[in-house]
C-alpha cells in the first residue's frame, strides 16, 4: 500500500503555514508602514482650491500678514478661513472683472461660503488648540512651513503624535517671540535654544505630554 503522505510533505505543511501566517502580518506591517509615510499623509502634495489662491501673491508680494485672514489662531483652537467679504475689501477694486475671480464674487453676492479645501487636518479624536500655541510662541512657519513661497499649500509637517510630543518634550528650538509668531522669515539671532530658554521663561511655557492633553 502506498503511503498516504509523501517525504516533503512537513516541509510543505510548514511552508504553507508560515505563509498564511506571514501574509497578513507583512499587509498589516506595509500598511502601517503607509499610513506613517508622506504617501499616506498627503504630505508634499499641493491641495488643489475651487479657486487658484496663490499665497506667494498675497503673502510673499502684498505682505499679507497671516493674522489677516485666520486670526481665529489667535483667539480660538481653530484658525479659520476668511469669510467672502474680506476678500471682496481688495477684490471689488483690484481685478473685480476676472473671470478667475467670479466665484468670489458669486460667493458675496448669494451669502454662500466659498467650498475651501482643507489642507491640515487632525483626526476627530485630537483636540488641538491654534491659540495656545500662538500664545505661547509657537510661529506659524514651524507647522505651516513656507507658505509664502507655495502656489497652493501643502502640508509639510508630519503632524503625528510622535511629532507633537517630542515639541512638547524640548520646544526650546522652536519658540520665538510672540511679536515674531506669524513672521515666516524669522531666525533666531543666535542660537535658537537660547531664545527658546529666554521666551520659555518669560511665557511660562510647560508643554504637558499626558494623554489627556490632546484625548480627553
Amino acid at each position: 500500500m502506498a503511503p498516504l503522505f509523501r517525504p516533503g510533505t512537513d516541509s510543505v505543511f510548514r511552508a504553507l503555514i508560515a505563509l498564511a501566517l506571514g501574509v497578513p502580518a507583512v499587509a498589516l506591517a506595509g500598511l502601517l508602514l503607509l499610513a506613517r509615510s508622506p504617501l499616506g499623509r498627503g504630505s508634499f502634495a499641493p491641495r488643489e482650491q475651487p479657486l487658484p489662491f496663490d499665497h506667494r501673491h498675497h503673502v510673499g508680494d502684498e505682505g499679507i500678514p497671516c493674522g489677516y485672514c485666520h486670526e481665529g489662531a489667535w483667539r480660538s483652537p481653530v484658525a479659520g478661513v476668511p469669510p467672502t467679504q474680506r476678500c471682496l475689501g481688495c477684490h471689488a477694486q483690484v481685478w473685480n472683472g476676472s473671470a478667475r475671480l467670479e466665484p468670489v464674487r458669486a460667493s458675496g453676492f448669494d451669502g454662500t461660503a466659498l467650498p475651501w479645501n482643507r489642507v491640515h487636518a487632525l483626526p476627530d479624536y485630537v483636540w488641538f488648540s491654534h491659540q495656545i500655541h500662538v500664545s505661547k510662541g509657537v510661529g506659524c512657519v514651524t507647522c505651516h512651513g513656507r507658505v509664502d513661497t507655495q502656489p497652493a499649500v501643502q502640508q509639510v509637517a508630519p503632524l503625528t503624535m510622535g511629532w507633537c510630543l517630542d515639541c512638547h518634550r524640548d520646544p526650546t528650538p522652536w519658540l520665538r517671540p510672540v511679536s515674531e509668531v506669524a513672521n515666516l522669515t524669522w531666525r533666531p539671532p543666535g542660537d535658537p535654544r537660547e531664545t527658546g530658554r529666554a521666551v520659555q521663561a518669560a511665557l511660562d511655557v510647560h508643554p504637558r505630554t499626558d494623554c489627556n492633553t490632546c484625548h480627553f
